[in-house]
């Protein structure tokens, strides 16, 4: 059974930095992409970034570029978000899932495997 541990989350001020890990156990994962989700409060599950667990090959949402960085362990067991800058409408519920191709894709219904999310919030 596929499932999907984040961790990491916290109360931050904003322009301090945060790191997420997310741990997919309970399958092959060579050929899958990780996707990073966010829900801020009162709104919409929203894409964050996506990477191609074999190739690293990523995809960003425009709000995050250049603040936000996601990385894998070599092993291909963790994937890592790496918020700096941070803001506080970045303050969301954030959410690891899995996606059973190795495309990139920023839709909800493109994943299949979904964390339980962690909490960031930034204080302004």
């Amino acid at each position: 059974q596929v499932q999907l541990v984040e961790s990491g989350g916290g109360l931050v001020q904003a322009g301090d930095s945060l790191r997420l890990s997310c741990a997919p156990s309970g399958g092959n994962f060579g050929w899958v992409t990780v996707g990073w989700f966010r829900q801020p409060p009162g709104k919409g599950r929203e894409f964050v970034v996506g990477i191609n667990l074999r190739t690293t090959d990523t995809s960003y949402a425009d709000s995050v570029k250049g603040r936000f960085t996601v990385s894998r362990d070599n092993a291909g067991n963790t994937v890592y978000l790496q918020m700096n800058k941070l803001k506080s409408e970045d303050t969301a519920v954030y959410y690891c899932a899995l996606r059973l191709s190795s495309t990139v894709a920023s839709r909800v219904d493109d994943y299949s495997f979904w964390g339980q999310g962690t909490q960031v919030t930034v204080s302004s």
